[in-house]
């Protein structure tokens, strides 16, 4: 799954990123190879389904759908009852047999528990251990949220459209199919679907027939499905056309609302590559006949995307490329989306966790697959770059008292939908990319290889891919990885000054732990993969454990630490150490002054080193510095821009060097794309144009006005690369009829991705007044029914408190804005932006009123993070007053 890009978003800004009480019972992985181990569950291991015949009937108008399943199961236990999952299903009939010719009998009672979203049939004949298959009649709904089995409706042209989808991850399966909802119960799976006529119907697997009904209605019938987990099953329905290309043999598809077509070409040009890659990397060919990506409109505040086995589900926002709106990194999105749910088809789908524990198997693997790909098949991005700000993005919620192992214990829903979060997804790719760097790529690739081969179609746990990968390097690499996975936190690195003799510098090394709330406590203990150089010359490497090592490096001079960045740690110099480093910073390679960028800026926010570090790093950046360091010092300082909301006049200081260091920068690049520019400068463009429109650069809110104005009458005046960051500049500084301007466009505007923009956009105005009516917009539909949530999201930004505030005293309606996946973290993901304490107070009422105890881990994380930035405000900016008096 691609966490929603909203989402992570306000992870980032947090310093991030009533459920089911488990049972007793657990069940040995079905690994062959693998040591017995204890999967958790939720429901009685009486009995095991092996296979799904489902046949639905939906009724788009009515948001309802009628259904039926024959489920063959094993009866493993004699027992007089069978329970599953279910939720929000109604029952008409229940019956059981021990197959075709046998005595069928039906249920004597049907228990439904909403809480536990389970049912339970009771028999009056007890069942013996063997072969049987129960059939169930049922009813459910058809909801607005991308929870289940949903419906979106979207403008196409002048005609108003409903299209069906389904979101079964986490446990949303049980919606729609009364089933064993949990990832270690694998099944295949047969569906039928009864359509209107003319409508496109996919899932999983091709149509293998369809058939006309004497009412006019169709009946479509899916091919089996390999066995998987039911989290990966897809339904969809609607007015759907479909661009398709070959490659080693499986059919490629996406599927769009019909006059959309066009806009796919590029992500199936990249599913095209990616899967020639894919094929090639694992050594385990993609094994269904076909992989369809079906872009629908609309959009999740929990996700992005979901790698469904054959059937990718990726909102239009992050796949389709319109080009009226599409920019540089519009295209980086929709590569990197197709790569990280390809690479599912293969972690996760073919491959799958036990249990939720091990979630990371999925995410952190695809999302480090999706960063690799990417830097080999689109070398002039310079992905390689972004390897710091994931490991940044892991590390700023690593570093609060409130955060948990990679491998966590999930003993609930709630607390299995909190796991998709930045430990998860980018401290696990992180923790990869230092252990692939750690064995070699060759190893690393050898050990994911025999992995997939030997758990294909089955489930696993962490141990079983170190143990591959240990097989495959060589290298004690299990040790490691438990210590990086299994502990929580952020390792840091502190380095002693130097001493060189004989042409050779010795370097002390001590190993303690980086917190942003916990100064005093006692340091974790990891056993950390360093790698260090003089600065230009070679690159050694050691293993710090126990506490200390020491390091002997070829030549004299300025010492790096955690060279290439490839450690997932902290890195603390002693000053002499550190102003060496600060002098040689414009000769350093782009990565590593991203590195030393981060660490400067970490460091000096939890005051183990100075604050104003950062600046003095970001003040020796050359005018020419590659793009990517340009974009990272923009963004520390627009960072540093909110942290001084309320104090006007230390932000318009930092207001002043941010705009003395940016403009110049602006100015070199321009605002026009040059004939051989590459691709970073124009992401680096529109993140400098909406910097210096926030920090209140005249010359760039004034060209944004006039380009917008000049817009109705000339095309070139706002093209696709430059209207994001124009109508950013304009809506952040609106004034109440540039606001009616923007709300008109999105009223009239028939393509649903730029509605959605749009609409967006009228939550980011800076007035409190036009915030307030963005708010009041939020509650109703008028931008469909996913996109009151985001609005609200939007509002956030500038006005936290206020937007809050108002979403819990609209919480009934709020709360039917959201998915169900969503709801543990959308309300403290808003007030997790204040700096004002009092919020502190209000999210813990919240959480009281609201949230099972197991499912306020978001909570705990947003008041953790106001309680930092409150810090930071009071004991940090004074630091940055005084460095910008001497030097702003």
């Amino acid at each position: 799954m691609q966490r929603s890009l909203i989402s992570l978003a306000v992870m980032a800004l947090l310093g991030l990123s009533s459920g089911l009480a488990p049972l007793a019972a657990a069940a040995t992985s079905a690994t062959p190879a693998a040591k017995a181990v204890k999967v958790t569950t939720q429901l009685p291991r009486n009995a095991v389904p092996t296979h799904y015949a489902v046949s639905l009937v939906p009724d788009a108008a009515n948001s309802s759908f009628s259904a039926s399943v024959t489920i063959a199961l094993d009866i493993k236990q004699a027992s007089s009852s069978i329970t599953l999952n279910a939720a929000d299903l109604k029952f008409s009939a229940a019956a059981i047999s021990a197959g075709p010719g046998k005595p069928v009998q039906a249920a004597s009672k049907i228990s439904v528990d909403d809480d536990k979203q389970t049912a339970t049939f009771q028999f009056a004949q007890p069942l013996a251990v063997g072969s049987y298959q129960l059939k169930l009649d049922y009813t459910g709904v058809i909801g607005t949220q991308p929870t289940g089995m949903f419906s979106l409706d979207y403008q196409n042209g002048s005609e108003k459209k409903r299209a069906l989808y389904t979101q079964f991850e986490n446990s949303e399966a049980r919606r729609v199919i009364p089933s064993w909802d949990e990832p270690f119960y694998k099944a295949t799976f047969a569906l039928e679907a009864t359509v209107p006529a003319g409508q496109m119907a996919v899932s999983n697997m091709p149509v293998a027939a369809t058939s006309k009904l004497a009412d006019g209605r169709e009946l479509v019938r899916f091919a089996t499905s390999p066995k998987m987990s039911t989290y990966l099953l897809f339904f969809g329905l609607g007015e759907f056309e479909r661009a398709t290309a070959v490659e080693g043999g499986t059919e490629l598809g996406v599927v769009t609302q019909k006059g959309s077509i066009a806009q796919a070409q590029f992500a199936l040009d990249s599913s095209v590559a990616v899967l020639k890659e894919y094929n090639d990397y694992f050594g385990v060919k993609y094994p269904l006949p076909k992989l369809d990506n079906i872009a629908a409109p609309g959009r999740s505040q929990f996700f992005s995307a979901m790698e469904n086995w054959g059937a990718i589900f990726t909102f239009e926002s992050a796949i389709l490329l319109d080009p009226r709106t599409a920019t540089q990194s519009d295209k980086e999105t929709s590569f990197l989306v197709a790569a990280h749910e390809m690479a599912h088809q293969w972690f996760g789908d073919l491959v799958t966790m036990a249990w939720w524990d091990d979630l990371w198997l999925n995410e952190g693997f695809a999302s480090w697959m999706e960063s690799r790909t990417t830097t080999r098949l689109h070398p002039e991005w310079k992905w390689e770059l972004r390897a710091v700000g994931t490991r940044e993005q892991a590390m700023n919620r690593d570093a609060l008292a409130t955060t948990h192992p990679v491998v966590q214990h999930i003993a609930s829903v709630e607390q299995a939908s909190q796991a998709f979060d930045s430990i998860t997804y980018q401290k696990g790719e992180s923790v990869i990319r230092m252990l692939e760097n750690y064995v070699g790529d060759d190893a690393w690739r050898a050990g994911v290889r025999s992995y997939m081969a030997r758990h294909a179609y089955g489930n696993t746990v962490s141990d079983d891919l170190w143990r591959e990968v240990e097989k495959a390097a060589h290298k004690p690499v299990t040790a490691i990885a438990h210590d990086f996975t299994l502990k929580p936190g952020v390792p840091m690195i502190r380095v002693a000054d130097a001493v060189c003799k004989n042409g050779q510098t010795t370097i002390a090394l001590t190993q303690g732990e980086f917190s942003k709330d916990q100064t005093d406590k006692k340091p974790l203990s990891w056993r950390v993969p360093v790698i260090a150089q003089t600065v230009g010359g070679a690159t050694a490497s050691t293993i710090v454990a126990g506490g200390k090592a020491s390091m002997t490096l070829p030549g004299c001079g300025a010492v790096l630490v955690n060279a290439g960045q490839s450690g997932y740690y902290r890195t603390l110099y002693a000053p002499k150490a550190f102003a060496a480093l600060a002098d040689r910073f414009a000769g350093l390679a782009a990565i590593d002054q991203l590195g030393l960028l981060s660490d400067s800026w970490s460091l000096g926010m939890a005051g183990l080193m100075p604050a104003s570090s950062f600046l003095d790093l970001a003040s020796r950046a050359p005018l020419d510095a590659a793009p990517q360091v340009w974009d990272q010092i923009a963004d520390s300082l627009l960072a540093l821009h909110y942290s001084y909301d309320g104090k006007p006049e230390q932000q318009a200081a930092l207001d002043r060097y941010a705009r003395k260091r940016l403009a110049p920068v602006l100015a070199r690049i321009g605002w026009s794309k040059a004939a051989d520019e590459a691709a970073p400068v124009a992401n680096l463009r529109e993140a400098l144009i909406q910097v210096l429109g926030a920090v209140g650069d005249e010359g760039v809110v004034a060209e944004a006005r006039r380009r917008y104005a000049a817009a109705a009458t000339d095309k070139d005046a706002m093209p696709a690369a430059l209207r994001r960051p124009i109508l950013g500049v304009i809506a952040d500084n609106a004034d109440a009829a540039t606001w009616e301007q923007l709300h008109a466009a999105a009223r009239e505007e028939k393509s649903s991705m730029i509605k959605s923009e749009l609409y967006d956009l009228l939550g980011t105005a800076k007035d409190k007044a036009l915030a307030q009516r963005a708010l009041e917009l939020a509650l109703t539909d008028e931008g469909g029914a996913t996109e009151g949530a985001s609005i609200l999201n939007h509002v956030a930004g500038h006005h936290p408190d206020l937007a809050y505030d108002f979403a819990v005293s609209h919480h009934a309606q709020i709360e039917k804005k959201i998915d169900a996946s969503s709801r543990g973290r959308y309300f403290p993901g808003l007030g997790g932006r204040s700096s004002d304490p009092a919020m502190i107070a209000k999210l813990r009422a919240y959480a009281k009123q609201y949230l099972a105890a197991d499912a306020q881990g978001d909570t705990k994380t947003a008041i953790a993070s106001i309680q930092y930035r409150v810090k930071l405000r009071t004991a940090r900016l004074p630091e940055i007053d005084a460095w910008l008096s001497k030097h702003g």
